[in-house]
């Protein structure tokens, strides 16, 4: 199929690259034009705006935040315009379901379709193509996509026809990850502090209760407090926290944990850890129990 990749950031790299092994004719575009002329070097087709990355009728989205989304999407140079009458918009990227539904109007408007499909995975999962995939949106549109989204990912999720439930359930899923992370740090600090090695309770749990790959994952990192480089930037993580808390808010939901979550990574930003990974919060609770000796090593230093 011909595509458009739009945002070539850590996950659309990988994401990009599935789709060139995957035999697919895919056009890129990304703010800084290195990452596009790396890839044109491995078979892709460097454009030079969104626009021209869309003109084929089908272009995926993958950038860091609603705003980046709309610059991308909207304006003359922008995916809506590139898009003929006919066109689908695959938003892979974790917005607000308010930003979602908009764009969906807006190209239902112009005689296109907008698919939101954000992923579940870091970007080593993205370069393995062994995302999770949300889909939600059109059926036809789900149906055309459908090759693209299993070249990226191990698994798709229908979410039905409403784009804006695919964006709602990456985010509840983003905000229980880090409810996740913050019990693994208190419960580590606990142990530490009564002379239990915290790699040992992370063993007992990954291999009991908690046989799961977030705990496991997460459990190794907080252990040994492997912050750098960062898979997904701690300032992400908080517009997602962001992001849940005014969707919940609008709904009239309250999410304490989520509240929490906010206060951990805003004191974490303001230690200066914005270039760590967003379970770097987590050292607080080592911190608050005057275990932390120090700042978080950085890779490299």
């Amino acid at each position: 199929m011909d595509v458009g990749f739009v945002g070539l950031g850590a996950m659309g790299q990988g994401m990009a690259r599935s789709l060139l092994r995957a035999g697919h004719r895919v056009s890129v575009w990304n703010r800084s034009p290195a990452k596009a002329e790396a890839l044109a070097g491995e078979g892709a087709q460097a454009v030079r705006s969104p626009a021209e990355a869309a003109r084929g009728g089908l272009a995926i989205t993958m950038v860091a935040d609603d705003a980046a989304l709309e610059a991308v999407t909207s304006g003359e140079d922008g995916v809506r315009a590139g898009l003929p009458r006919g066109g689908l918009h695959l938003s892979m990227s974790t917005v607000s379901p308010a930003t979602t539904a908009r764009l969906a109007k807006a190209h239902a408007a112009a005689g296109q379709a907008l698919l939101a499909a954000p992923v579940f995975g870091r970007p080593d999962a993205a370069a393995a193509a062994k995302l999770f995939v949300l889909a939600a949106g059109p059926a036809d549109a789900l149906e055309r996509a459908r090759p693209l989204l299993e070249a990226m990912g191990q698994r798709v999720f229908p979410l039905g026809d409403d784009p804006a439930h695919a964006s709602l359930v990456k985010l509840t899923g983003n905000f229980l990850i880090t409810t996740v992370i913050e019990a693994l740090a208190e419960a580590c600090a606990l142990v530490e502090k009564g002379g239990i090695p915290p790699a040992r309770l992370v063993e007992i749990l990954t291999q009991s209760l908690f046989a799961a790959p977030v705990y496991q994952g997460y459990g190794k990192t907080l252990v040994e407090e492997r912050f750098s480089p960062a898979g997904f930037a701690l300032p992400l993580g908080a517009k997602d926290n962001r992001l849940l808390l005014q969707a919940a808010e609008a709904a009239g939901v309250p999410m304490p944990l989520a509240s929490l979550v906010r206060d951990r990574m805003i004191a974490a930003l303001a230690r200066g850890w914005a270039d760590l990974d967003w379970s770097s919060f987590g050292r607080l609770s080592r911190e608050d129990a005057g275990l932390a000796k120090g700042p978080p090593a950085r890779a490299g230093t």
